[in-house]
């Protein structure tokens, strides 16, 4: 479990191709603190670590994985938003993140606010993907609060110190990311979809 709280970029130094498996090897302060079979959240997607040497560790993300998110358009250099698991007995900042995204959404609005900025997204539709207004929504392991909520678009406004220290100083129309919706909202999308069976 995750909080959506980012502890700092992690930068891709190596792509490895295996099969359907993609080896992702990223450089991090926090490497030498990390476990073989930790799990680890980039851009909030939750991965398992499976080698560290170093400053360097790597993980694998399975075909599934790849379908799912924005990782398969990584490219070495590129940062991540990176967040190790919760511990018990910490702060919870954020809100309750499983690190299993939802889907991918398009950026399709940046507004500069003079000292705060406006993101939309937009996203296929789905019964199970919603997001209320002032409601938690998870992009690229980040947890937000949602502004504008429609049937599959919504937008956030991130702070300086959130754009100055997340992937979000990099998005622009088009970019893709990784959503997960709030997990409270999904069992209650489900329960109304058995209820109306």
């Amino acid at each position: 479990m995750f909080t959506g709280i980012i502890e700092e970029l992690a930068v891709v130094q190596q792509i490895e191709q295996e099969g359907t498996n993609v080896h992702f090897t990223f450089q991090s302060s926090v490497a030498s603190e990390l476990k073989i079979d930790q799990s680890v959240a980039h851009n909030g997607v939750c991965l398992t670590v499976v080698k560290i040497n170093g400053l360097e560790y790597m993980v694998t993300a399975v075909a599934e994985t790849l379908e799912r998110t924005n990782l398969s358009s990584l490219q070495i250099g590129d940062g991540v938003n990176l967040e190790r698991c919760t511990k018990v007995g910490d702060r919870l900042d954020g809100h309750i993140v499983q690190g299993h995204v939802d889907t991918v959404a398009t950026c399709t609005n940046v507004v500069d606010l003079g000292g705060s900025w406006k993101f939309t997204f937009e996203y296929e539709k789905n019964k199970s993907h919603i997001t209320v207004e002032k409601g938690s929504i998870t992009i690229n392991g980040v947890s937000l609060t949602v502004v504008d909520s429609q049937d599959n678009l919504f937008s956030v406004c991130i702070i300086p110190y959130t754009y100055d220290h997340t992937t979000f100083n990099q998005l622009q129309p088009g970019s893709k990311v990784n959503v997960e919706f709030d997990i409270i909202g999904k069992y209650v999308a489900k329960l109304q979809e058995l209820k109306e069976q």
